[in-house]
């Protein structure tokens, strides 16, 4: 079992924590009315830690010495609807004046740092300008992702026609916030093998399940199990920044799950579910009986077909390790990748300046076809053609061939031989679903876990989230999809956290992506899936434009390159339930931004 399970003696720990009154009435839920110590793997051995070695660090933002007040505008110097960068002498703050009121709150994305004045600002919140996360600005707090954290929130007053901000100097240096989470009621007495909620899967859609469940005062047992070897990591630096080290895109650090009592089981494997005594049952063997469960499994990469697919230094991009073992390997060396895909277009991004040639082997006509249309493409094929990347395109593998059991040739159906000391497979995936198949929980003809609105399946308790589901998209009139997206993942983990609570939240939110190659990046946002035309706006040799996806009359997803914060502002629009006509994009008429549209 990986070392993560070993029948500890009964511990007595006991932690004083506040539960608000809507979890008291939840106490229900478990199963034993008993919890566990942190549990998890460090070099191979299963660690129980007594929570009160890991206290919660007291708020420094109360410490009168760590404040900081500063004036940093008059009242007069903002209109309702503009945000301003202000310097407190220590730090940065985000000062915003909507409907009359200031608000001041920090000034960089948790996420990845993008400075937020450059994001947009629509109905009492501010999306970032890289990525789509939304803060509320009267709180701070995260309303859509990706990432984990929420801003810090200044106090602000007016004195004398002059705007103050009063704030704290770590917080102006952290320029986040972690909500305020619950842990565990009294331990005593815990039984091993039973949770009250069981994740299975520890990528984004899990973790958020968790941290949820503890920012809404769940205070009873949680368990996460992930059949990798580390802890929550973010997955898309894995292709975009290829030589990270496990510890360097960790999600949160392992005192974090210490902290809030969120147990993580790595190398642990579900073998099969049995919904009707709730019971999961592992590759070895063990059970552990759950109340209620969320299936964030993610997706397996395809694998090629061919003669020598099993060969070493053939990958697919899975985890850090990986990863790290590719970029060693491909240093000064042939590399040739298999699929014009994400992963596959960036990786090959990552490896042109550090490989002595990169080939990259698709089946279609142009790179992201299907996904962007043909003339982002092929712009997108030229730049990395200037880049010394090498294609092959309309043809497939036939065979891998070795020398001295090591890869040496990648031979393609059109009767090309590539040189090759490393080959990277991204020629799609499937969901990690196979082990559903016989419980009863309802799976699609391509193996998707179907969900509703509330990320809930067809059996009471059983939630699932993620790259393995289907789902109603708001902004596609409730058609069932696939959104194999990281931002998507992280709400999809929210809106079932909130409902295992009972909250009743339906999922509402417009999907987000980005890809990052070359040291430019594509933003996406929508879902046109289906697109019948393309609207680009700016220039596409130069890589600064804006292409707009249209569906009969109606725009369904906007991308673009060196364009921000167009995408961020569609997706407001979108989030905001508004049209955007095709009509509008055609003629320049960019009133629909504004509201002003239709």
């Amino acid at each position: 079992m990986g070392g993560c399970f070993s029948k500890p003696k009964p511990v007595e720990v006991k932690i004083e924590v506040v539960i608000p009154e809507k979890e008291r009435s939840k106490e229900e839920m478990s199963p034993n009315g008993k919890a566990s110590p942190l549990i998890y793997k460090v070099n191979g051995t299963a660690r129980h830690y007594h929570l009160e070695e890991h206290p919660i660090a007291s708020n420094p933002y109360h410490n009168p010495k760590d404040m900081v007040e500063a004036s940093v505008c008059h009242v007069k110097d903002l209109e309702n609807g503009q945000m301003r960068e202000v310097d407190l002498g220590c730090g940065k703050a985000l000062l915003i004046k909507e409907s009359g009121e200031f608000h001041a709150v920090g000034h960089k994305c948790p996420h990845y740092g993008a400075p937020l004045v450059k994001g947009v600002l629509s109905r009492g919140r501010v999306r970032c300008p890289w990525h789509g996360a939304c803060f509320n600005i009267g709180t701070g707090d995260i309303e859509d992702f990706p990432g984990l954290d929420s801003l810090p929130r200044f106090q602000v007053k007016i004195e004398k026609e002059k705007v103050y901000i009063r704030a704290s100097k770590q917080a102006l240096q952290t320029q986040k916030r972690t909500k305020m989470m619950a842990k565990c009621i009294s331990l005593s007495n815990y039984n091993l093998s039973s949770t009250n909620v069981l994740i299975i899967g520890a990528g984004a859609a899990g973790l958020v399940c968790a941290e949820t469940l503890r920012q809404e005062g769940f205070s009873d047992r949680i368990v996460m199990c992930t059949m990798d070897r580390h802890l929550p990591y973010d997955r898309p630096k894995l292709s975009k920044s290829m030589d990270s080290h496990p510890e360097q895109i960790a999600l949160r650090p392992k005192e974090f799950f210490c902290t809030y009592d969120i147990e993580v089981l790595t190398e642990m494997q579900v073998a099969a579910v049995d919904i009707k005594s709730k019971i999961a049952v592992f590759k070895d063997g063990f059970k552990m009986e759950y109340n209620k469960l969320l299936i964030a499994t993610g997706n397996m990469p395809k694998a090629l077909s061919c003669k020598g697919k099993e060969m070493e230094n053939v990958f697919n991009i899975r985890t850090p390790e990986d990863a790290n073992r590719v970029v060693k390997l491909a240093t000064s060396k042939n590399v040739v990748i298999v699929g014009a895909s994400f992963l596959g277009m960036e990786v090959a991004a990552y490896l042109a300046e550090r490989a002595h040639s990169v080939s990259l082997v698709e089946l279609e006509e142009v790179p992201f076809k299907k996904f962007f249309g043909e003339r982002v493409g092929r712009a997108v094929m030229k730049m990395f053609e200037s880049n010394r990347v090498k294609f092959y395109m309309q043809t497939e593998v036939s065979e891998l061939r070795e020398q001295e059991g090591k890869l040496k040739e990648v031979v393609l159906k059109s009767g090309k031989v590539l040189r090759a000391d490393v080959c990277v497979v991204g020629v799609g995936a499937v969901p990690a679903t196979g082990f559903l198949k016989q419980s009863g929980i309802n799976i699609d003809s391509k193996g998707f876990i179907v969900v509703n609105k509330m990320m809930q399946t067809n059996i009471p308790g059983v939630f699932a989230a993620g790259d393995a589901v289907t789902f109603p998209l708001a902004l596609r009139n409730n058609k069932k999809v696939n959104v194999p997206h990281w931002q998507m993942a992280h709400m999809h983990g929210r809106i079932a956290a909130l409902n295992m609570l009972a909250h009743g939240t339906e999922i509402n939110t417009v999907p987000y992506l980005w890809t990052a190659m070359f040291g430019k990046s594509i933003r996406y946002a929508g879902h046109a899936e289906g697109f019948d035309d393309v609207v680009i706006q700016g220039d596409l040799d130069e890589l600064k434009f804006v292409a707009f996806y249209t569906k009969s009359d109606e725009v369904v997803a906007v991308a673009s390159m060196n364009y921000d914060p167009i995408v961020s502002k569609v997706a407001e629009v979108l989030a905001a339930g508004r049209t955007i006509r095709k009509r509008d994009v055609e003629t320049g008429d960019m009133s629909w931004l504004t509201g002003k549209g239709s």
